[in-house]
């Protein structure tokens, strides 16, 4: 960057699959920002309690005091935040099966946004961020300079993670059978009570629908350099 830019935040928002997180963290990159992945900070509350036995059906009587005592951290790391339960790195196994069925759960709980939400904006202090989740834009980063929100028909995105899960071309019945859960997804995002999917007022939406990874990348670094005074 030159003398004449400032370092902004970039929020990302968009439903299930649409590339919310490869593209953040590929932005980022590419504009010297570290990347904060707002999922995997309700994944790891999702795995902290999976590995605690407690039942998803009693997650709704989760305190302050429970969530804090699941000991989760997250630490600056050189492209983005380091994350850890009880000291230990948290890994993949934040994005296993089971964290995937149940995330959706843990992320609608008010408790559980209530208690992320000032980790998620410490965490966007200074700006040099790119960010994404579900609620961004609206809620954790109101005030970002950049507001983009991701669109891309169901049956891509279906194909995209059947692919990034499986490395083949998925047959039709298979991404018919993953755009159903991802439009039940949406469905439970949409209509949560507390900080729903929805598109800012003044974000930008991309239709990455017809767009290579690249072509989104350059899209919003682009628009992220204007932003910044480029």
């Amino acid at each position: 960057m030159n003398d004449q830019q400032r370092d902004i935040v970039v929020a990302i928002d968009g439903p299930a699959a649409s590339g919310k997180s490869s593209t953040a963290k590929a932005v980022a990159a590419s504009l010297g920002y570290r990347h904060l992945d707002s999922g995997a900070f309700y994944r790891a509350v999702t795995l902290a309690a999976l590995d605690r036995g407690i039942p998803p059906e009693q997650w709704d009587a989760l305190s302050a005091a429970d969530l804090h005592a699941f000991e989760i951290n997250a630490e600056p790391a050189d492209t983005g935040f380091a994350l850890s339960i009880g000291g230990e790195a948290v890994g993949d196994r934040i994005r296993s099966l089971e964290v995937n069925a149940q995330v959706a759960r843990m992320a609608a709980l008010p408790p559980v946004r209530a208690w992320l939400l000032d980790a998620l904006r410490a965490a966007g202090r200074g700006g040099g961020l790119v960010a994404d989740g579900r609620d961004i834009g609206t809620v954790v980063f109101p005030e970002a300079e950049l507001k983009i929100f991701l669109i891309c028909e169901p049956e891509e995105r279906a194909r995209r993670r059947l692919l990034q899960q499986g490395r083949r071309e998925p047959d039709a019945a298979e991404v018919r059978a993953e755009a159903s859960r991802l439009v039940e997804r949406d469905r439970i995002d949409e209509s949560r009570a507390v900080a729903p999917l929805r598109q800012a007022d003044d974000a930008v939406i991309l239709d990455t629908t017809p767009l290579s990874f690249d072509e989104q990348v350059r899209a919003i670094a682009t628009l992220a350099a204007e932003r910044a005074g480029a």
